[in-house]
């Protein structure tokens, strides 16, 4: 009987040996909570999950390139290439899992085609979001960008304007409140649900999985290909994670995988 207890023992201190934690930092929504349903799945892979809340976006890059933590995720790719420009960082992005999409609304018109000579046109005024929505537009077939690549594009980029649209840039925030006194708004979706906004039926054209402001996991070059972290990936890009998102989020928040 001892040495079957002894045994035992032996087996339990080598299992908790083996378990390799993973600390990753994230914001709270949607991040944390995706994060957090995965942590059983991977519990049984060997690898201890530890999920760290921020609520801002410089200390997670800034932790895990000084190695305080092993991953981060909370941001796009366009946010990370500034961050790492700015900063002399080189996190590299790991896994793209989903995007908070940008989608065009109206409550004037059902389709895209209605949408008159002349329209008035709302999109974000800050150089992340007014990009996406010209994007979007050009996406759309209502614009020419000079650079269909510029993800800072302005109304300044636009080359061509075949129905003479009146683009103008709002505070993100103010767009669904004009969204009943103009043609076309380019609203977040967050501001969107907000607003009592369904993106996925409400939106005349919403973002895609092949929009670059897909939100990704984030590491640093040394470990990016460690066993721990390929079981992340594995574990974010599983038909139950994807179920989750469609069923929690109900299109504010869209599997890119």
């Amino acid at each position: 009987m001892k040495k079957l207890l002894a045994v035992v023992a032996a087996v339990a201190a080598f299992s908790a040996q083996a378990a390799e934690t993973l600390t990753v930092a994230a914001t709270a929504v949607p991040h944390a909570e995706i994060l957090e349903f995965v942590k059983p799945s991977l519990a049984k892979e060997g690898v201890d999950l530890k999920v760290k809340v921020f609520t801002d976006y410089i200390q997670p890059n800034v932790q895990v390139a000084e190695k305080r933590l092993d991953a981060n995720f909370f941001q796009h790719q366009p946010y990370l290439d500034e961050f790492n420009k700015g900063k002399g960082t080189n996190l590299v992005s790991v896994a793209g899992v989903h995007l908070e999409p940008l989608g065009a609304y109206s409550s004037k018109y059902k389709k895209l085609d209605e949408i008159p000579s002349g329209a008035n046109v709302v999109i974000p005024n800050d150089a992340t979001n007014g990009g996406r929505a010209l994007l979007l537009l050009e996406k759309a077939g209502l614009i020419k960008l000079k650079d269909a690549k510029n993800i800072l594009s302005t109304p300044k980029d636009i080359a061509e304007n075949p129905k003479g649209l009146k683009i103008r840039e709002l505070e993100a925030a103010t767009l669904p409140r004009v969204l009943t006194q103009v043609d076309l708004a380019l609203i977040n979706t967050n501001y969107a649900l907000e607003a009592k906004l369904d993106p996925a039926k409400d939106a005349l054209i919403i973002e895609g999985s092949d929009s670059p402001y897909v939100n990704i996991l984030v590491a640093r070059p040394d470990n990016k290909d460690s066993d721990a972290m390929k079981k992340l990936v594995g574990a974010l890009h599983t038909p139950e994670v994807k179920q989750f998102i469609l069923e929690k989020y109900k299109g504010a928040v869209v599997p890119a995988f």
